[in-house]
């Protein structure tokens, strides 16, 4: 009994035997806050990744433009080994060159609206009558056939508008901050029941044979509505090379397309002004990454590797500063405020700014794939062994309050050892929950330590993918809070006797 009283008193010290052990550099953290909040480059990244570069769609001019701009603003950093990297094809480039909707009849508007990314153009300026239909299976195509030629279509989906009388920015309060940190409501996102893929499938297939079928009935435009006060949610149409261009198709505000929607439920004649001017490009189908490091020092540890990344593409319409210019800010940032410092990791420290994450993570787990394994296969790298951890920053512009461990119980200990010096700063809460979405999944999905932070969520749920996502959602202090955190645990990641803890490797991933 006295042995087991003496076991049991062990494990529960144990944690905070581990914790007391972790080292904690208490002077390169105060060098990191002076370098971080006093000598910051957060608004003058936040300018080029944004107004300069403008939305970073996929495969477009913007994401090339702001990938051009960052190689050079990271070898003024002193960062090495800066480049652009292919993470294999992707497919089309899409530019969009003009865009215009406005209602004309029974009267005129001007309506706020985005072209569909890899939407069709519409040959110049067009004007045509509204025609609204409802399309809930196969069956309903047949009573539209020959009644849809040289018109604009639209549905009755017409998205609920709910009053809020909620704040429209937010920050955790303690007891939300306590409530996350709780293990007992794992938080997850993204784990579908076969019964939830074959709801999808469906609907992709109506989707599909409906677009289809427009074309063929020569449809001029489909309208739609997507988004909510005066907002515009993005969304896309095929970016697959050997896919055609289906019916030209333009995003309304709820309010406008309501609007277009009501009208014809009371029998009001509708008529619309539309144009559409884009360009595809398929000349270069691959899609692309930027990696850039800071070499290690150490003989024995140089080649072990930390890695940060952010999402570097966006949606159009706005110019992608919340999701997530504001992750590849700060983490620029923790780069930069680590070389100006004169830090010297023992393992090399690497950021990669992926594209193609919103359309299914492709940059990151393209680098995964070729550096360090395949989640199909679960064929691992040379590079698998030698990984330390990986950092994610796509949450928005909000102050990191803490780290979802991802159900990595095992490195708890440490993450309380390196949060305590922000405690002041109203970040030390550590969740066992996974959460999911963004890039750290990429890395997980190989058994690899790979973190994503709690941060504030601001006003992030409202802005999103919207017109509305622009440089004036950024707050600047919040992100400079974002980078001295991120500088922080990379460089104690990089200077640790050992590899971050692992969970053990999972089963092969399906592709969907």
């Amino acid at each position: 009994m006295k042995r087991f009283a003496q076991s049991l008193l062990l494990l529960l010290l144990l944690p905070l035997l581990i914790h007391a052990q972790e080292k904690v550099d208490l002077e390169m953290i105060y060098k990191i806050k002076q370098e971080g909040l006093k000598k910051s480059q957060i608004e003058n990244i936040s300018f080029y990744l944004t107004d300069y570069s403008g939305d970073r769609l996929t495969g477009s001019e913007g994401i090339q433009r702001a990938r051009e701009w960052i190689v050079e603003e990271m070898n003024q950093f002193g960062l090495e080994n800066v480049r652009i990297e292919s993470f294999g094809e992707f497919g089309k480039g899409w530019n969009l060159r003009k865009s215009y909707v406005a209602l004309t009849s029974p009267y005129y508007q001007t309506f706020i609206g985005t072209p569909k990314a890899w939407s069709a153009g519409t040959d110049g300026l067009q004007k045509a009558e509204v025609i609204l239909i409802k399309i809930d299976e196969e069956s309903d195509l047949e009573q539209y056939k020959g009644k849809l030629a040289g018109k604009v279509v639209t549905t009755d989906n017409v998205n609920e508008y709910e009053v809020s009388f909620d704040p429209l920015a937010k920050r955790y309060t303690d007891e939300e901050l306590e409530n996350i940190a709780m293990a007992s409501s794992p938080r997850q996102r993204g784990n579908w029941t076969e019964a939830d893929l074959a709801r999808w499938r469906k609907r992709r297939q109506l989707r599909n044979l409906t677009g289809t079928f427009f074309k063929e009935e020569g449809v001029l435009a489909v309208l739609t509505g997507s988004g909510q006060f005066g907002t515009v949610r993005s969304s896309g149409s095929s970016y697959k090379l050997d896919d055609e261009p289906g019916v030209p198709e333009m995003l309304l505000t709820t309010e406008h397309h309501g609007r277009i929607v009501r009208l014809l439920q009371h029998d009001v004649k509708v008529e619309v002004e539309i144009e559409i001017d884009n360009e595809f490009n398929t000349d270069d189908p691959n899609g692309y990454n930027v990696i850039g490091e800071i070499p290690g020092t150490d003989k024995e540890l140089k080649d072990e590797v930390v890695m940060i990344g952010a999402h570097l593409d966006s949606w159009l319409g706005g110019t992608g500063a919340a999701d997530n210019a504001s992750g590849c800010i700060v983490m620029m940032e923790a780069m930069r405020i680590l070389k100006a410092i004169g830090a010297e990791p023992k393992r090399t420290v690497k950021i990669g700014l992926w594209g193609g994450e919103e359309q299914g993570l492709y940059g990151s787990r393209g680098y995964v794939r070729d550096y360090l394994g395949d989640r199909t296969t679960m064929k691992l790298k040379p590079g698998h062994e030698k990984f330390s951890a990986y950092y994610n920053v796509d949450n928005g512009t909000g102050k990191i309050r803490g780290i979802y461990l991802q159900e990595n119980d095992m490195v708890r200990p440490i993450f309380e050892a390196w949060f305590e010096p922000f405690r002041d700063m109203g970040a030390s809460t550590i969740s066992v929950r996974r959460t999911g979405g963004t890039d750290h999944l990429s890395y997980d999905a190989v058994g690899l330590p790979g973190f994503q932070f709690i941060q504030d969520p601001i006003e992030y749920g409202r802005g999103y993918h919207t017109n509305m996502d622009t440089y004036e959602r950024l707050l600047m202090n919040d992100m400079k809070h974002n980078a001295v955190i991120v500088a922080a645990l990379v460089y104690h990641t990089a200077m640790r006797k050992n590899l971050l803890a692992r969970k053990p490797l999972p089963e092969p991933q399906k592709e969907r």
